[in-house]
This record gives C-alpha cells, sequence and structure tokens, in this order.
C-alpha cells in the first residue's frame, strides 16, 4: 500500500514539473516577444520571470517620480527615522509588493554568487559593498539598485548599460 501511494505521489510530481516546464517556455518566449520584457532583461539578474512580473505587475513607471518611488514600491528601502536634521536609516521596510521583491533579491544574490566567483572589478560598487557588508545584506542593496536601474531603463526607453567602473 505504501509502495503505491509512493507511485501515485511520484507520478503526480512528474505530471506537474511537465507542466511547470511547459509554462516556462511559453514564458521565455513572450517575454522574448515584449518590447518592455526583453529591456529589462538586458540587466544582469532579471531573467523571463521577474521581467515578465514587473511588466504585469508593476503599475506604469510613469505614476513614480523617481527611481528610489519604484523601488520603494516592492519594498527595498531603508525605513528612515529622521529627527532633527538628522537621518538615520533602519532596516530594509519589507513593506510593498512582496513578489517582485522577492524575484529581484533572488537576481542579485545569483549576481553576488557569480561575481563572488569571478571576483568583481577592484574599486566596483558590487566589490566595495562585498567587502563591507555580509552578502545578503549586499544582495537586498544590489536588489534595490537593480530597481532604481530598470525604472530609468523603462521611463527613458534604453537598454541596460554597463557601468563605466566596470567596463573596462
Amino acid at each position: 500500500m505504501i509502495v503505491e501511494l509512493g507511485r501515485l505521489y511520484l507520478d503526480q510530481i512528474a505530471a506537474l514539473a511537465g507542466k511547470i516546464a511547459d509554462l516556462e517556455k511559453v514564458l521565455k518566449r513572450e517575454a522574448a516577444r515584449g518590447e518592455t520584457a526583453s529591456r529589462l532583461q538586458t540587466m544582469p539578474g532579471i531573467g523571463p520571470i521577474t521581467a515578465m512580473a514587473i511588466e504585469t505587475f508593476a503599475p506604469p513607471m510613469e505614476s513614480f517620480r523617481r527611481g528610489r518611488d519604484f523601488a520603494a514600491w516592492p519594498g527595498l528601502v531603508p525605513i528612515q527615522h529622521s529627527t532633527g536634521g538628522k537621518q538615520v536609516l533602519g532596516r530594509t521596510s519589507k513593506m510593498g509588493q512582496r513578489d517582485i521583491r522577492r524575484l529581484l533579491i533572488i537576481g542579485a544574490m545569483a549576481v553576488v554568487k557569480t561575481t563572488g566567483r569571478k571576483n568583481a572589478p577592484e574599486g566596483s560598487w558590487l566589490a566595495r559593498i562585498l567587502a563591507r557588508k555580509p552578502r545578503m545584506l549586499a544582495a537586498i542593496a544590489l536588489a534595490n539598485k537593480m530597481a532604481r536601474s530598470a525604472w530609468a531603463m523603462l521611463t527613458k526607453g534604453e537598454d541596460f548599460r554597463v557601468p563605466a567602473a566596470m567596463a573596462s
């Protein structure tokens, strides 16, 4: 009886894995077809799923005044505690669109992981932050930067450009 139950579970897992693979193929094809999603995919750390999620669930980029406002929408900015003219930044707010926040952080972790293997260019922003902070904190900061860059790319209608400090 247990063997039959195990086979039933394995059959269900195999069927669901096939459906997921089919959906991923369709998603990749649609992401390559769309202008916004293909533009977002030029940035390291943003793949078809993240690009389609931003295109689908994010409000129009024109509704945000600046990149920080868009980064705050999924909850990727630190909480500000300001008093007496002194500005103190706290932990990441995590208030906002959790799916896009999670996808951006996963993409940033992938960039941090590959950077760790290949070693970031000396003096680059990511190398400096990885030298000072834990990897996860650096990934969240990178996700914030990715959200701001995505806003800039979509409002200006440009593809991702590698910063001048990293190009050399």
